[in-house]
């Protein structure tokens, strides 16, 4: 229950720091944050979000409950800041899912690939937007470019 209790109040106390706004990383020249908890009296690292110049997320480690690396995820951005590719290790720095992604001119997703370790494209989902730059459909590619689903979504005006 101690330690139940320990990482809710970590949680409450870490949240608002790491949820802090663009701006805020920025103006404040915030180049990483990191999080730890306290498991029976040890302090753990739980996980540490790296900035660049402009406040958007470069890297992402994740860290297991005895504070060991489990992956890291590195993110590419392009010009308007919008992530192009994720690349996902384990804790040895092999590559275990690559994610690429597309964007129109309105800097809304188009596109999103997911290729394994071995540089196949495992699945790809495809969104569609009306004029208004609200979505219209995701559809879902297995790896042999086929169509798995088709979600649509439609909206209601009053």
């Amino acid at each position: 229950m101690k330690k139940i209790v320990s990482i809710l109040i970590l949680f409450f106390l870490v949240t608002p720091v790491f949820s802090q706004k663009k701006k805020k990383v920025k103006e404040l020249h915030i180049t990483s944050v990191t999080e730890f908890v306290e498991i029976s009296g040890k302090k753990l690292m739980d996980s540490k979000t790296i900035f660049d110049k402009n406040g958007e997320i470069i890297e992402e480690q994740k860290y297991d409950d005895k504070g060991k690396l489990l992956s890291t995820t590195k993110y590419k951005l392009d010009v308007n800041n919008d992530v192009i590719e994720e690349l996902e290790y384990n804790a040895t720095n092999k590559l275990l899912q690559k994610k690429t992604c597309k964007y129109n001119y309105l800097q809304k997703k188009t596109e999103e690939s997911f290729f394994n370790d071995k540089n196949a494209m495992v699945k790809k989902h495809v969104y569609t937007y009306d004029a208004k730059g609200l979505k219209l459909s995701k559809t879902t590619y297995n790896g042999l470019n086929k169509i798995v689903s088709k979600k649509i979504y439609t909206y209601a005006y009053k």
